[in-house]
């Protein structure tokens, strides 16, 4: 909420002051006090404030912040491969988390589906709806990106890819995508190792989520 009093001034004894500065602004720290939110008076932040044993003090929400050790770097190269690994997170993150939102929705519809015939029905249709909106972007992912990318649907589903596809599509599917995808190197039964070999992994996407990833 922004206020602004610059257009109501008054001339008291040759000196400009702006008037009902004071009392609105009271008006608006007790107005701020009830919905704790905080107001800009001409570039003044007043913040809300709670009064504890007759103490009056304010009340704001400090945003977290998440720290990690200083990153240590053996060379350039290795340096170089880090902040390829934070450009390929901000790529591929944010499929991960269509990917956990689109299941968690399947299985919701799942559970108002009462045949075969009707869940294989939904399944080809999301399939369709899922492919016509991002396989032109998918497609484009390094192998690379596509690796991280079955790790971090472990990450945010709990599942591997593998198990996904052997949920939604049966095992035949399963296995005719897992022999794809060996082909190209990767792995869809591929676990997230949280406090191993993706920990580095884990902690960038920490930062990621709570905006401190540069």
């Amino acid at each position: 909420m922004i206020l602004s009093f610059k257009k109501y001034k008054l001339l008291v004894n040759g000196k400009e002051v702006r008037k009902l500065v004071v009392a609105l602004a009271l008006v608006s720290i007790s107005v701020v006090a009830w919905s704790q939110r905080s107001v800009t008076i001409d570039g003044y932040t007043v913040l809300p404030v709670i009064v504890i044993e007759g103490d009056t003090l304010p009340n704001a929400l400090i945003p977290q912040v998440v720290v990690f050790p200083a990153r240590k770097f053996k060379n350039d190269r290795e340096y170089r491969q880090y902040k390829r690994l934070i450009k390929n997170i901000k790529i591929v993150y944010p499929y991960s988390q269509i990917a956990k939102n689109k299941l968690n929705e399947m299985e919701y519809q799942f559970r108002t589906l009462k045949t075969e015939k009707e869940k294989e029905a939904y399944v080809k249709k999301v399939e369709y709806e899922m492919r016509k909106e991002f396989e032109s972007q998918l497609v484009n992912l390094t192998i690379t990106q596509g690796r991280l990318l079955i790790k971090l649907i472990d990450r945010e589903v709990g599942k591997t890819t593998y198990d996904v596809i052997n949920q939604l599509k049966g095992g035949v599917s399963a296995v005719f995508w897992q022999t794809i995808a060996r082909i190209f190197g990767s792995n869809l039964k591929s676990e997230f190792d949280t406090n191993g070999e993706d920990r580095l992994i884990n902690e960038l996407i920490i930062l990621y989520e709570n905006g401190q990833l540069y």
